[in-house]
């Protein structure tokens, strides 16, 4: 799910691209029925306006490098999300945000759309020889496509999370054309962004999104991480 960059000389092995390609599927397909029906109840009830081969890691030592409400099993990548924040020139909270509702920090995380690991990249922005579960070439392909999405969005960190999820294309086009999932998105990315931006000790709108079904994806990570709740 990276933005076109250059191609590779030909002494590498083509792949293929497609710019305007985002993540499609974040979310795994249980956690995706659930939350669904969790923000079209809040739409009902008046609580929501649509406009509204492993590389290493560590345990982040809990030095406040993310806003403090994140989950554990994003706070275990801590650490690594402030580097590949920093890599890319992406805001490490707003990178924090794209893990929690894409994988909740499980490394192993495949959708039905087939977008893996950390940042759920779709298998096309790939060279055929990475390993696409690597977490630091999973957190390059992601970060590169959502600094190119900010990019294209003028800085806007909703129609930047829109686009990582629907294809840069959604940028700048009616909101009534953007794909039902790609509207969730956009909805509990960007008020967790905005919590975290806040440095908030909590974050209503995890909090929702935990209750509406994204607490499934927290606890395969939790399982996967070795986290003991």
């Amino acid at each position: 799910m990276t933005y076109s960059r250059s191609e590779p000389t030909k002494s590498r092995k083509s792949r293929q691209t497609d710019p305007s390609s985002g993540c499609l599927s974040g979310f795994l397909i249980p956690p995706l029925i659930a939350l669904g029906f969790g923000l079209l109840l809040a739409i009902a009830t008046g609580g929501l306006k649509t406009q509204d081969f492993q590389s290493p890691v560590h345990a982040a030592s809990g030095d406040g490098t993310l806003a403090p409400f994140f989950t554990p099993e994003i706070q275990f990548w801590a650490e690594n999300i402030n580097r590949w924040a920093a890599e890319s020139g992406v805001d490490k909270n707003l990178a924090a945000t794209v893990m929690q509702i894409e994988s909740c920090g499980n490394p192993d995380a495949r959708s039905s759309a087939g977008a893996s690991g950390l940042f759920q990249v779709m298998p096309f922005h790939f060279y055929v020889y990475e390993n696409a579960y690597d977490p630091d070439i999973n957190a390059q392909r992601g970060m590169d496509y959502l600094a190119k999405s900010l990019e294209r969005s003028g800085g806007d960190a909703r129609m930047a999370l829109a686009g990582y999820n629907g294809g840069i294309s959604v940028i700048g086009i009616s909101e009534s054309a953007w794909a039902a999932e790609t509207i969730r998105y956009a909805y509990w990315g960007s008020g967790i962004y905005a919590d975290a931006v806040q440095n908030v000790s909590e974050s209503p709108r995890l909090n929702e999104w935990l209750a509406a079904g994204g607490a499934s994806l927290c606890r395969a990570a939790r399982q996967r991480l070795g986290i003991i709740p």
